[in-house]
């Protein structure tokens, strides 16, 4: 791992800690040639996941994208990045079993999580991604949460 102070090639692991969901570890280093320390944090890689899109296409999965679209719906309300990402961890794990998935299971299982997590993010993520038509259709689902 190069140092990003000096660029030396050559840095020693100081510490080493697994995170609090357990999905990743904390790395402490230090560089060998000035002292500099920096933390990395290492996590397995998901991108063997494939996506089978609505309009028929297949993309990698990108975790980024999905944590991205659920803490939209999550802005302004009381629902941690940290309690996202352990809840993101769980359903990739659930997941992880499959070569390929279809974007509408991604979709269902995020908007059961959101459920969970707070009402007011699920309606939010589910209307976009339910691709409400009108109004009708919107208070349905607010008479199931009810």
């Amino acid at each position: 791992m190069k140092c990003p102070s000096c660029d030396f090639e050559n840095t020693k692991v100081v510490d080493s800690r697994v995170s609090e969901s357990g999905s990743s570890i904390r790395r402490r280093r230090e560089c060998e040639q000035c002292g500099f320390r920096f933390t990395t944090f290492e996590k397995s890689q998901t991108n063997s996941l494939m996506v089978h899109k609505k309009d028929g296409s297949t993309e990698p999965y990108d975790r980024e994208k999905l944590e991205r679209a659920i803490m939209i719906a999550c802005g302004k309300r009381r629902v941690s990045l940290a309690k996202v990402r352990e809840k993101l961890s769980e359903l990739e794990e659930r997941w992880s079993a499959k070569k390929e998935i279809a974007a509408t299971n991604i979709g269902e299982d995020v908007v059961e999580m959101l459920r969970a997590l707070d009402e007011i993010a699920f309606i939010r993520f589910a209307s976009v991604y339910k691709q409400f038509k009108d109004v009708e259709t919107f208070k349905k689902e607010l008479e199931k949460i009810l």
